[in-house]
């Protein structure tokens, strides 16, 4: 279960600083990005729960 969780953290800061590399000049381009990255984290969540 450690593994896991070490595996969904880096994935979840890995999502961060790509969306915060990309540049989201606006705040609903910042909005998408966290969506994706909070989308993302769930599916890391699911597959690390199976």
């Amino acid at each position: 279960m450690g593994k896991k969780l070490i595996t969904l953290i880096a994935s979840a800061g890995l999502l961060l600083a790509a969306g915060v590399q990309s540049g989201c000049s606006t705040i609903e381009g910042a909005g998408k990005d966290l969506t994706k990255a909070g989308e993302k984290i769930q599916e890391v969540a699911r597959d690390a729960k199976n």
